[in-house]
């Protein structure tokens, strides 16, 4: 027998099943708080962590209504970063988002049951981050931003601008991990261009002044890896180095922003981004040993060109119309 639904009950019926999805939605998305481990400052870090809480918000996550942030901050120190990484343990957030190396293994050191979710690590698999790329194991996964042939790929760059390069500085914190790959790797590349690589320590800001003393009369141009310590001196860095009259190579383009020469790598605030995604998923309930870590498949090339003027450098028109962002 036919039964007569009225138009009022009709609309009634339609506007609950359509507001059931969004109702699930916010059922399974409990309360939630996260630990952010920054190993530079929040000033620092503002974009990265912009991107990182826009992105919760897309996925149904607002800071003061379903999701809390305890933010912790190493200001470049990262011997800092066990101490603070063991205060988020404590407080038992649901999640650790971290970045750079030395921020996940602190975190990992400090806890084997917290998911943790890395935004950016130079070489997770080898810093012993995770156990492989595709099954990462534990409690961790994230997202890696180093590619085998990106070292080789920057130093090619850097002798488009200086044709007859042949002595590259490395000013770095040779005890991160990533550096010590990312050193290998530009040295294996400049063995095969007749460029030699000398490194420079950088442990604390303390250590940059000396280091330029050092190598302004040995080396044609700089290379500077994205460290926390060098991140945070990033100013400070490309202001000797044009004093000195030395051409900078940077890891991202936050450096350059700051007046350095050039960079060539991921783009970071896309990966806070996608980090975000990461840890909506274990939120919601997947694991992080189930999550492959992801590599980057883009890279952004910047370029300085106030900079270059300063330094005296004419950069090759092929080189500007592969670049992503140009600063003038």
């Amino acid at each position: 027998m036919p039964v007569n639904i009225g138009r009022r009950e009709l609309i009634a019926a339609l506007g609950t099943a359509a507001a059931w999805p969004f109702a699930a939605q916010a059922q399974r998305a409990k309360a939630a708080t996260i630990g952010l481990l920054g190993t530079g400052s929040a000033a620092a870090q503002a974009q990265w962590t912009a991107a990182f809480v826009q992105r919760m918000r897309e996925l149904g996550w607002v800071e003061g209504r379903n999701l809390a942030i305890e933010y912790r901050w190493a200001e470049g120190r990262t011997e800092r970063l066990n101490e603070l990484a063991s205060d988020l343990v404590r407080l038992k957030v649901d999640v650790i988002i971290t970045h750079n190396t030395p921020g996940p293994l602190a975190a990992k050191q400090a806890t084997s049951t917290i998911p943790i979710v890395f935004a950016t690590a130079g070489d997770p698999v080898g810093a012993g981050i995770v156990a492989s790329l595709a099954r990462p194991g534990g409690n961790v996964t994230g997202l890696s931003s180093q590619s085998p042939d990106v070292a080789g790929k920057r130093l090619e760059l850097m002798r488009e601008i200086i044709p007859g390069l042949q002595r590259l500085a490395v000013l770095a914190d040779t005890d991160n991990p990533f550096v010590k790959v990312d050193v290998s790797q530009l040295r294996q590349a400049g063995a095969g261009l007749g460029v030699d690589v000398a490194t420079f320590e950088m442990r604390r800001g303390e250590d940059i002044d000396p280091a330029f003393q050092a190598l302004q009369s040995r080396a044609q141009a700089l290379y500077v890896p994205a460290t926390p310590v060098a991140f945070v001196n990033r100013v400070r860095i490309n202001t000797l180095a044009l004093a000195a009259h030395v051409p900078t190579m940077l890891g991202v383009r936050e450096y350059v922003e700051a007046g350095g020469l050039m960079s060539y790598g991921p783009n970071w605030p896309h990966m806070w981004r996608r980090a975000g995604d990461l840890v909506d998923k274990i939120l919601r309930g997947d694991k992080p040993s189930d999550i492959p870590v992801e590599q980057p498949t883009e890279f952004d090339l910047v370029v300085n060109l106030t900079t270059a003027k300063a330094l005296g450098l004419t950069i090759p028109d092929k080189l500007l119309a592969l670049a992503n962002a140009v600063i003038e």
